[in-house]
């Protein structure tokens, strides 16, 4: 989903912490400007006591949270854009019916807490002044806002068989693969034990059991297997050898910042140009990505375009971020 809210409180909260529907209530403005209201969108307002306590939390979540009147003001117009914008998706949502069940809140949630470890989740609660009732209402509207662009706007975007291979014709150095090679590297600290090993490999002794043994790196519990790589991946010194050296065969010994190294090559894939079907899926996620993108921006100007908007400047002025009594969490 595209929906951006203002800054990130914390993450992965971030988007929750900006989409309270607790900062739109349901009271009728009045035709004269009313002090305790921020703005009205569609005849819905929103009140300057939740504005204040949503400001203040993205205040206390900057580097410097005491700020000048000055210094508040681009977060004040920045929210409430942020707040206008949510205010129409979730009005979007309620006329064309769509709800989310306490189970789909409650999994929301799960998810959330399963990125902080055991009995840290409270506590960022706490530092972002969020009760659990308010996080599952920003999860509901989160989710809500989700369908709603599921439902409404993502489903009547098409990728057709023509436009996929116009974008593959269009866009060749994107599925150009260049030179790789699978190599593995043996590194030691001196000179001398490089070149015993080197008569260690002469022997007979196989490479991946050598690494395994002697090598410094931490590739060599695996054999000094490095994988395949192109150019431009490795230090200039390893790309100077292995790019030149034929498949089977050893290097002689290479001296770098790291120490001495022997390298092998496993195997050579030539540069080349991915095949169609390879790519097919994700020239469509891509050109799908765009679509859905561009339909969302389209319909969220068409809302924002058709809404009635109104903004009491002289109740945004007056407020200066300090936090409100009834911010604290409950």
């Amino acid at each position: 989903m595209r929906f951006h809210p203002t800054r990130a409180l914390f993450v992965p909260l971030a988007l929750l912490m900006a989409l309270g529907p607790g900062l739109a209530c349901n009271k009728p403005p009045k035709e004269d400007p009313d002090a305790s209201v921020v703005a009205s969108v569609n005849g819905e307002v929103l009140s300057r006591a939740d504005f204040e306590q949503e400001l203040w939390r993205e205040l206390a979540s900057t580097e410097a949270p005491q700020r000048t009147p000055e210094e508040v003001e681009p977060f004040k117009r920045t929210l409430l854009d942020t707040c206008i914008h949510r205010m129409l998706l979730l009005q979007a949502a309620r006329g064309n019916n769509l709800t989310v069940t306490p189970e789909e809140v409650d999994r929301g949630v799960l998810r959330l807490s399963g990125d902080y470890p055991a009995g840290n989740f409270n506590e960022v609660l706490a530092q972002g002044r969020l009760s659990m009732a308010e996080l599952r209402e920003r999860e509901t509207s989160r989710l809500t806002i989700e369908k709603l662009f599921a439902n409404h706007v993502y489903s009547r975007v098409a990728v057709t068989e023509e436009e996929l291979r116009a974008y593959y014709a269009a866009n060749e150095a994107e599925f150009n693969e260049p030179e790789q090679v699978h190599a593995a590297q043996m590194v030691v600290k001196g000179l001398d034990d490089a070149r015993k090993l080197q008569a260690q490999l002469k022997s007979g002794k196989k490479f991946a059991d050598l690494a395994r043994r002697y090598s410094l790196s931490a590739d060599g519990k695996v054999g000094g297997d490095l994988g395949f790589f192109p150019r431009g991946q490795m230090p200039p010194a390893f790309d100077e050898v292995v790019f030149k050296l034929p498949v089977g065969q050893v290097s002689d010994v290479v001296s770098t910042e790291y120490g001495y190294h022997l390298f092998r090559v496993l195997e050579r894939k030539p540069a080349r140009k991915r095949e169609f079907a390879e790519v097919r899926q994700l020239v469509e996620a891509k050109i799908l990505e765009k679509k859905r993108t561009e339909a969302q921006e389209a319909f969220e100007k068409e809302l924002r375009e058709k809404a009635q908007v109104q903004v009491n400047e002289a109740t945004l002025q007056a407020i200066r971020g300090k936090p409100a009594p009834q911010a604290a969490a409950k």
